[in-house]
């Protein structure tokens, strides 16, 4: 199996572990904050959603200026979990069509025209499309937490499923 290969099972896995935890967001409660400065739960539920697509988007073109990045507020778990078979395949995908070679590509950031990031590809994958994802993710488990929501097991047993 080489790297895309592992690259794509650990995506799938990942947007299975990451499918339970937004099962649990509750559809009445996708405006709440925990801080006035916080992402709303449905803003923060769709993000990860969208994540792995999102990101597969942006490093697709070998140059990219700094995006804006708008943050929707989902406005059900329908739209959730539709973005989130969206944007898993779309990341298969360009995984897929990259692969071995296109990974190793320099990918570049520009801000203004002017590079600010120029790392291979792969070095983007795995800090934004994966880590970044994994980050958001457990971040959604403390806004559970405070609502107060069972936090499903991800890696091994939560506080409230052994």
């Amino acid at each position: 199996m080489g790297y895309t290969d592992r690259l794509i099972a650990e995506l799938k896995q990942e947007a299975e572990l990451t499918r339970k935890v937004l099962e649990r967001v509750p559809s009445d409660k996708l405006s709440w904050k925990p801080h006035e400065k916080s992402m709303s739960l449905g803003q923060l539920a769709l993000h990860i959603a969208g994540l792995p697509g999102g990101v597969a988007e942006l490093l697709n073109e070998r140059t990219r200026e700094v995006p804006v990045v708008p943050l929707p507020e989902a406005a059900s778990p329908d739209e959730i979990f539709a973005a989130l078979e969206q944007y898993t395949a779309m990341a298969v995908n360009k995984l897929t069509a990259w692969g071995e070679a296109g990974l190793a590509e320099t990918w570049t950031l520009t801000q203004e025209g002017v590079p600010i990031v120029e790392v291979p590809r792969i070095e983007m994958v795995r800090s934004v499309m994966l880590n970044h994802w994994y980050h958001h993710r457990g971040q959604l488990t403390v806004y559970l937490r405070l609502l107060d929501v069972p936090v499903p097991s991800i890696y091994g047993p939560s506080a409230d499923e052994s």
